[in-house]
């Protein structure tokens, strides 16, 4: 995880049953950045959720997936904000408006 820091991605986990997960919140790296052999990760790139905690017990699944989700990709747009930043990467210049052949172009407020 060390060496994938510096590469564009993500990591996510999703811990499935009882078991204490203490090794993969210290993998998270949400309070401090992982290390390994004295090399630290350029960045965070996991984000880890227990499945637990998004167990309904009333039944209502669909809520409990949409925060399940919401929750597993909440990282991932800083991460690839940073990963960017890294590399002194900038997005490009939005296309400009398209209008077709005879309408006159949306006025932009």
């Amino acid at each position: 995880m060390i060496k994938a820091a510096k590469l564009p991605m993500s990591i996510i986990i999703v811990g499935v049953g009882q078991a204490e997960f203490d090794a993969m919140v210290e993998l998270d790296g949400d309070d401090v950045r992982i290390s390994s052999r004295g090399k630290l990760a350029e960045r965070d790139i996991v984000q880890f959720v227990p499945f637990r905690d998004y167990m309904d017990r009333t039944g209502n699944h669909v809520l409990s997936m949409a925060r399940l989700a919401k929750d597993v990709l909440a990282e991932i747009p800083e991460q690839l904000i940073l990963y960017m930043k890294s590399r002194g990467i900038k997005p490009n210049q939005p296309p400009p408006d398209y209008s077709p052949p005879g309408l006159s172009p949306t006025p932009t407020i």
